[in-house]
């Protein structure tokens, strides 16, 4: 697929509503509300707080796609991408023709609305749903669950954001966008299903290496049967786990979001046109794994005091995101004091060898939250803008 015809479509159809981190089932009913005719929108279930959980159905063809997003309430990236689907599947093109003829989608678009209003991981009773894919003790896991077995999908794609500390390998390239065909057994093999998948990540991986070289990882394939990409590649249905994860200076993942839209047109397009046999799967192991080589900031060469005096050390902080209001905050906070040599900052300040204290002039420690530091008695700021 032409990438220049990707950005053109992205920019035509990126849904103007929706925008930043913090999206929950108010942001998206008047735009549900206001879909045309040819999407079918349910409210299938309700949240353990009441809240409604809505599905939208949408073509008319025998390849079925089931999607689902925010099952994490705070990972929106993916829900916006979605709604920037929906846009071009609600026009007439050489695109949305070839998909919703050979394919009927159904998406659950906030899996999890009470952690999406909330913005927390977890459901309403304390619970991450892609841990109880066995269990099935949440509303929202059996609604889920329901779903797939009374669709019985051909593919599913389970959308999810990641943290800012994941590198595409050991390197200092971000991992933008992950990607991950789940193992379905302990000793991860290569089955029939999981070779589906691989193909079409390596389609995607394809396009987005034209754009973001070197900014793809492949998340780890640990086996847990509670996880439910896992359950559901163990029933033989193609899955497929979307990362949406950190461009450079891109905090509120509007730049991911136009990456996670091309990823999911080009997949539909490629399985609305091939028989994703399975055969074309080996590119995607050139694709390297995630690593954890990230921190939001480091601060190098910082003389700080520590238990056996003054050293000159590094400061890595991350940001902790916090609600206020109808936004999200970053908050920065130190996670580590220490030789952070083998790892990057997302924003790297160098002290050299200069006193880096607190903005009142104390002495910097684990786990404190600093807008601002002094270095050299000068006021540097730690706040994304």
């Amino acid at each position: 697929m032409q990438i220049e015809i990707l950005k053109l479509l992205y920019k035509s159809y990126k849904e103007k509503l929706l925008f930043g981190r913090y999206i929950y089932t108010k942001s998206i009913e008047p735009l549900l509300e206001n879909l045309p005719s040819i999407f079918k929108v349910d409210s299938i279930a309700k949240s353990v707080r009441g809240e409604k959980i809505y599905s939208i159905t949408i073509g008319k063809g025998e390849k079925k796609v089931l999607m689902w997003s925010q099952m994490h309430g705070n990972e929106s990236t993916t829900t916006k991408a979605l709604f920037d689907i929906f846009n071009i599947l609600s026009d007439s093109n050489t695109f949305t023709d070839t998909i919703l003829n050979n394919c009927t989608l159904k998406i659950i678009p906030i899996l999890n609305p009470d952690g999406a209003v909330a913005y927390t991981r977890f459901t309403a009773n304390g619970i991450d749903l892609n841990r109880d894919a066995q269990d099935l003790s949440q509303p929202e896991s059996l609604v889920l669950r329901k779903y797939f077995d009374a669709f019985k999908p051909d593919f599913c794609f389970n959308l999810h954001d990641q943290r800012t500390i994941f590198s595409a390998g050991k390197t200092n390239n971000p991992a933008t966008v992950s990607f991950l065909s789940p193992a379905q057994d302990e000793s991860c093999s290569l089955t029939q299903s999981r070779t589906v998948a691989m193909e079409i990540i390596a389609e995607m991986n394809n396009v987005l290496q034209k754009q973001i070289p070197n900014q793809v990882g492949i998340y780890s394939d640990a086996f847990n049967i509670n996880c439910v990409g896992d359950t559901f590649q163990s029933h033989n249905v193609p899955t497929i786990l979307f990362e949406a994860g950190h461009y450079k200076n891109d905090y509120p993942r509007e730049k991911t979001r136009e990456y996670i839209f091309q990823s999911l047109l080009t997949a539909l397009k490629y399985i609305a046109e091939n028989s994703t046999s399975g055969n074309n799967y080996e590119p995607y192991f050139d694709i390297p794994k995630n690593e954890k080589c990230f921190y939001d900031v480091i601060i190098r060469n910082a003389k700080v005091k520590i238990k056996r005096g003054i050293k000159v050390v590094d400061i890595g902080f991350l940001y902790q995101e916090r609600l206020k209001g109808d936004s999200i905050e970053f908050v920065p906070k130190i996670e580590n004091i220490s030789n952070l040599s083998e790892y990057y900052g997302h924003k790297e300040i160098n002290a050299n060898k200069n006193r880096v204290l607190s903005v009142n002039s104390n002495e910097l420690k684990m786990g404190h939250e600093n807008d601002f530091v002094l270095i050299n008695n000068s006021k540097i700021s730690l706040i994304i803008k």
